[in-house]
This record gives structure tokens, C-alpha cells and sequence, in this order.
């Protein structure tokens, strides 16, 4: 930013409801879930004897990826945040299946 203003403060007033917020809410929480349960796949490969790097490596790309995700959620668009909570709502509980 060369002329020192932060981008926060070019950005304009906008006014959520309570359910917009919780909605979005919602969603960034439905993501945080399932970047833990790819943590719990980590961690479950490393404590093994002989722990499949690939396993690894894959639960943090997934975690690299989901962290995208995140970012580019927009709390004004609706039915993005209504997918993606539905989405990653139900990848947390696959992921956790297939440690479990």
C-alpha cells in the first residue's frame, strides 16, 4: 500500500443480520472442523510405526486448501455460505469416519 491507508479503510459500510452472521459463522466454523479432523488424520499417521508420508502430505494439502476456502468466503453471498456450510459440514464427518 504506497500511500499508507489500509485496505480496510477503502472498503465501504456494510450492515449483517444476525442471521447473516451466524450463517457466516457457521460456515467458517464447518471448515475450522473439518482442517481439525485432517489434523487428526496427521496426527494418527505420525504415531504410527510406519507412517505413509503420502497420508501426511495429503491431509496438508487439504488443510492449504480448505484454508482458501476460508478466505474466500463471502458473507453476502447466501447461497455460497449455505453451501459451504452443508459441504464441509458433511466432509468433517467423512473425514473423521475414515480415522475412526
Amino acid at each position: 500500500m504506497s500511500n499508507g491507508i489500509s485496505v480496510s479503510d477503502q472498503l465501504g459500510p456494510y450492515e449483517w443480520s444476525n442471521e447473516e452472521t451466524a450463517a457466516y459463522e457457521a460456515a467458517i466454523e464447518a471448515i475450522n472442523r473439518v482442517v481439525g479432523a485432517y489434523s487428526a488424520v496427521i496426527s494418527a499417521e505420525e504415531t504410527k510405526d510406519a507412517p505413509e508420508q503420502d497420508v501426511i502430505d495429503n491431509a496438508r494439502a487439504a488443510q492449504s486448501r480448505l484454508a482458501r476456502a476460508r478466505e474466500s468466503l463471502r458473507s453476502s453471498d447466501h447461497e455460497q455460505i449455505a453451501a459451504a456450510r452443508a459441504h464441509y459440514a458433511q466432509l468433517a464427518r467423512d473425514v473423521v469416519a475414515g480415522i475412526a
